[in-house]
């Protein structure tokens, strides 16, 4: 799905509020530092001078070494950054700040859409899935084994270093996760820990639960209108970095569902798209449900990671309505 001019101009009036917004903090930073560290405020403008005056005396004809400016320039910085560091503030201080270094909040770099960009066109053109939000409640910070004991502990272990290695080597080893286990487990949870951390990172990544992304599909696909919308579609989960299906089994399977899941899971493949698939179903369940083709696909491009355990969300339910109760 492209665009539309009103969501491109939303999006670039975005990043423009983020500049004004580190312009603003960066004047601030100067203004105090030329209340508050004596001298620096006459260098600054010594060095405004020098510029001002080097280029009139070109203008009127005079032959000029333009190194000599460069000097004069690098000294008074020096001079400038000494001031600066013995008056406790860091090197940077006065630096311009930036939302994404790489595109210095422009949304381009050169003539190509910087990763920033192109993730703001994702959580845009798929915002029903809400992955934004998810992050804040779903992160390694929040992650914990306090819910697991036994086998269920060794499992959940192994699958939280699993995914932190699918992370620290996301750009250089091709991957795929298949977490899969009982409800309520953590299954859900741990792949967006993965997502939240690759975002940050920079990178693209789409998340759908399977009923969302089935039931998407078929609404473009059997729209003779929509064949643009289709193939952007395609397009975005076929290339972005990382896509999320959540909750495979959730969705009403037919043909339709098993022919595009594995024309999804193909595709990627090919590209070296890397895939993480999360599920309630037993690996039993899998290969009754879905062709022979797909589990073939799954077992063996993918890494399987088992969670068992009780309910978390159950156990969190019963915890919040003890403590109402004792309130």
């Amino acid at each position: 799905m492209a665009l539309t001019n009103a969501q491109y101009d939303a999006i670039m009036h975005e990043y423009e509020e983020r500049r004004s917004l580190h312009r603003q903090e960066l004047e601030d930073r100067q203004r105090y530092v030329y209340e508050n560290v004596p001298g620096y405020k006459d260098l600054e403008d010594a060095t405004a001078t020098a510029s001002v005056n080097f280029g009139r005396r070109l203008l009127s004809g005079e032959r000029l070494d333009r190194s000599t400016l460069r000097q004069e320039l690098a000294e008074l910085a020096k001079q400038k950054l000494t001031l600066l560091t013995e008056a406790g503030f860091s090197s940077d201080y006065l630096d311009m700040g930036y939302t994404c270094p790489s595109c210095k909040d422009t949304g381009y770099i050169g003539n190509e859409k910087c990763h920033c960009f192109k993730q703001k066109i994702i959580e845009t053109l798929y915002d029903k899935s809400n992955l934004k939000m998810l992050t804040k409640s779903a992160n390694y910070r929040l992650l914990t084994d306090k819910y697991y004991t036994g086998e269920d502990l060794k499992r959940f272990q192994g699958a939280v270093k699993n995914s932190e290695d699918f992370v620290k080597n996301f750009n250089s080893d091709y991957q795929n996760l298949f977490i899969y286990g009982t409800v309520g487990t953590g299954k859900s949870f741990l792949s967006i820990c993965v997502a939240n951390e690759l975002l940050k990172k920079g990178h693209s990544v789409i998340y759908f639960s399977s009923l969302g992304l089935f039931t998407m599909l078929s609404e473009y696909a059997f729209d003779a209108k929509a064949k643009q919308e289709l193939r952007s579609i395609y397009d975005d989960l076929y290339n972005c970095e990382l896509l999320i299906i959540d909750d495979l089994g959730t969705e009403r399977t037919n043909n339709f569902v098993a022919s595009e899941l594995f024309s999804c899971l193909n595709e990627r493949d090919i590209r070296k798209k890397s895939t993480i698939i999360t599920t309630n179903l037993s690996l039993e369940d899998l290969q009754a449900i879905y062709s022979d083709r797909i589990v073939s696909r799954i077992i063996s491009n993918y890494k399987l990671l088992k969670l068992s355990g009780p309910d978390i969300r159950k156990l969190k339910k019963i915890a919040r309505k003890e403590s109402e109760d004792l309130q």
